[in-house]
């Protein structure tokens, strides 16, 4: 099989299980859980005498040479690059491989990761080579944020695309290690850049004064050489890397005092991740490598005694942070392998299939309720219709006018709106229950191919509140506005809109919000229900507003006295919305659909699809003529105050009869309201597409 991926590591680097440094312990970890180990080359250089930790390891034998082993080493990687072609190569530390490799033109696809400084790097050190490896990766990782920031110093930006931070990662131990040992350990190069020399003098003077507990040093520095002894201090010379893991679990206390600026600090973690109580300096990367409680301000001698003093002293704290630090694990090699694994996929795909769309692509421009915290969720048109469009396989972009107009100091959504128009290419344009775009704007688009709609609820005949406004608004720029949809009839309305453009809006009903049955509901004790408000978006009522709605409200419970009423919105009764509406219908047998202003041919409140789609048997006025797509099976239909009266007497105590009528209507309105089909009339209507459902209103 074909090795897709390359990982080429430093050729210092050791990867044997006995010696791996930091790089080889990356990969390792991650060539373990990878989904891609199969498809994966590890280059490295290794004594033949030594065993390489994985079995996918290929070594790069180095002969003898005056010349540069590096340029040796990866020289003898681009033969095996020439005959295998890889797809991606992962280049571990060494800037200088991958320029050889840019300078030979190859065209695999190049991750590279900083372990270090890359200031202090070959290949790395100046902005111009920085730059360099910036314009021929795909992808460049940091072991910290502290390496990162070290990378665009001197450069013109702090960030790029490509540049992300991948801390190292391990695995989380399965338990903790109750039976700690009164033991402080320090692990890594025993010199001056690592503190040893600070951690020394403060663990000798703790071992003088706590005779009980011991410190364990692992590690060798041939260059730095320090004489610290004391009969209950214990040095390795070196230990395997599982060793020194077996070496945190057992341990109650690590110390990391670096004054050196740790670019990662793989120690710090690995011992906070087995439970130790782990003391840190803060240079470099080092706190980020866990949530450290105790990182040392002032790095000295005499502050690392006193911190061990202090966890000495105090048992219990000591043992709340190896709790903390070992059920905290922040940097874990799931997520690490999970993320990686992602990138290189993604890497190899060779084309990405972007696929045509199956249905018109929309750009609805309404009110989405942001601003009213989705309050109006189950009676919005606006969502109705764009969850009919989406299931109807069309594309939709939402944009919510109201909050894109209260989010903006100066505002020009004129200007946004073409600019989307062009980016997103939209087949349609849609204005709910808004006129809001200059005639220019609308111009502008029609130039496009991309035809214009409008939908508006609220009343647009002679007769009801703000009708005269309402008309008007619609009316602007119709020559430019390719069809209408209105939630009365047509026929009942008398303007300069061209009656062609003009289409009835049925409120639609949702499966996923009208959702109850409310005739399977045993506990109803009121016998009619209904909610009035002074406008939905105000949520309220307004003072001093007349509403003829109060009026038959009034006359209807006048004449009903034998009728349990559930009505809110009068008397100082506010509202309900949302789900606390639905709890409210719950209670009740019956409810009655009562819009502003006069009666007119299929005019109706929006509540509409609430009653009748949550299954209440609904009342509504014949002058509607709703008779024309329910029948008395369905729903109830009355002449004024006394007749409805008489009905609701007649009725209220018959409940299999009122659930029979609920669930028939309920079943009906879905049929011919539900909003797929709502939706499809506008599509159809106005970029003349092959309807989809039949529309029963278009007779």
């Amino acid at each position: 099989m074909k090795k897709k991926i390359a990982i080429v590591l430093p050729y210092k680097e050791i990867f044997s299980k006995n010696y791996a440094g930091a790089a080889s312990i990356w990969v390792k970890d991650y060539n373990d859980l990878s989904k891609l180990s199969n498809d994966t080359v590890i280059y490295g250089n290794l004594n033949k005498k030594l065993k390489p930790i994985t079995n996918n390891f290929k070594n790069l034998i180095l002969k003898q040479s005056v010349f540069s082993k590096n340029k040796i080493y990866i020289n003898s990687f681009y033969k095996d690059y020439v005959k295998y072609k890889f797809d991606v190569i992962e280049i571990h530390n060494r800037p200088e491989y991958l320029n050889f490799l840019i300078n030979r033109k190859i065209k695999s696809k190049i991750i590279f990761f900083f372990h270090n400084n890359p200031k202090e790097i070959r290949g790395s050190k100046t902005p111009s080579e920085r730059l360099l490896i910036l314009n021929n990766t795909e992808k460049i990782f940091f072991v910290s944020k502290w390496t990162m920031g070290k990378f665009f110093e001197d450069l013109p930006f702090r960030s790029k695309a490509n540049c992300e931070i991948l801390y190292p990662s391990i695995k989380k131990p399965n338990k903790f290690n109750k039976r700690k040992k009164k033991q402080i350990v320090f692990t890594g190069k025993l010199n001056s850049s690592k503190g040893f020399d600070l951690f020394g003098h403060a663990v000798i003077e703790i071992l003088e004064k706590f005779s009980d507990w011991k410190a364990i040093i692992a590690g060798n520095e041939p260059r730095e050489k320090y004489n610290f002894k004391h009969k209950n201090l214990k040095v390795y010379n070196w230990l395997p890397h599982q060793k020194i893991l077996d070496l945190y679990s057992e341990s109650s206390i690590s110390v990391v005092p670096s004054r050196w600026e740790e670019p990662f600090g793989r120690t710090s973690m690995e011992s906070a991740a087995n439970g130790c109580a782990t003391i840190t300096s803060a240079r470099g990367g080092l706190p980020e490598t866990f949530n450290n409680d105790l990182i040392l301000k002032k790095l000295t001698s005499k502050k690392i005694f006193l911190v061990l003093k202090k966890l000495i002293q105090n048992p219990k704290k000591l043992k709340q942070i190896q709790l903390k630090n070992f059920n905290n694990l922040v940097h874990k090699i799931e997520n690490l392998v999970n993320y990686l694994d992602a990138v290189k996929s993604n890497l190899l795909q060779k084309k990405i299939n972007i696929s045509k769309n199956i249905g018109p692509k929309i750009l609805h421009i309404s009110n989405f309720n942001e601003k009213n915290n989705q309050r109006l969720f189950n009676i919005s048109i606006a969502s109705k219709l764009s969850n009919g469009f989406i299931r109807n396989n069309c594309d939709v972009i939402n944009f919510s006018y109201r909050n894109y107009l209260s989010q903006k100091i100066f505002p020009n959504l004129d200007r946004d709106i073409l600019e989307i128009n062009n980016n997103y290419k939209p087949d349609l344009i849609l204005l709910g229950h808004n006129n809001i775009l200059q005639k220019n704007t609308l111009f502008e688009i029609k130039k496009k191919k991309t035809k214009i709609s409008l939908w508006y609820e609220d009343h647009v005949a002679n007769y009801g509140p703000n009708w005269r406004n309402n008309l008007s608004l619609i009316e602007k720029n119709n020559d430019l506005i390719d069809s209408y949809f209105i939630t009365t009839h047509p026929d009942v309305i008398k303007t300069k809109i061209s009656r062609n453009k003009l289409n009835f809006l049925p409120i639609p009903v949702d499966k996923n919000i009208e959702t109850l049955s409310i005739y399977k509901h045993k506990h109803r004790y009121k016998d009619l229900f209904f909610a009035l408000s002074h406008g939905v978006n105000f949520g309220g009522l307004r003072q001093n507003t007349k509403d003829e709605r109060e009026t038959f409200l009034n006359n209807l419970i006048k004449v009903g006295k034998n009728i349990n009423f559930h009505v809110l919105g009068i008397n100082n009764d506010k509202p309900k919305w949302n789900y606390d509406l639905y709890k409210e219908m719950m209670i009740c047998k019956m409810s009655l659909n009562l819009s502003r202003g006069k009666p007119l041919k299929y005019a109706s409140s929006n509540r509409i699809a609430s009653y009748v789609g949550n299954g209440i048997l609904t009342f509504i006025d014949e002058k509607t003529k709703f008779h024309d797509f329910f029948s008395k099976k369905e729903m109830l239909f009355y002449k004024n105050e006394k007749d409805l009266s008489e009905q609701i007497n007649d009725i209220k105590n018959d409940i299999n009869k009122i659930n029979k009528i609920s669930a028939c209507g309920k079943k009906k309105y879905f049929e011919i309201f539900n909003n797929l089909i709502v939706s499809d009339s506008i599509t159809h209507k106005t970029l003349g597409s092959t309807p989809k459902y039949k529309y029963v209103w278009s007779k």
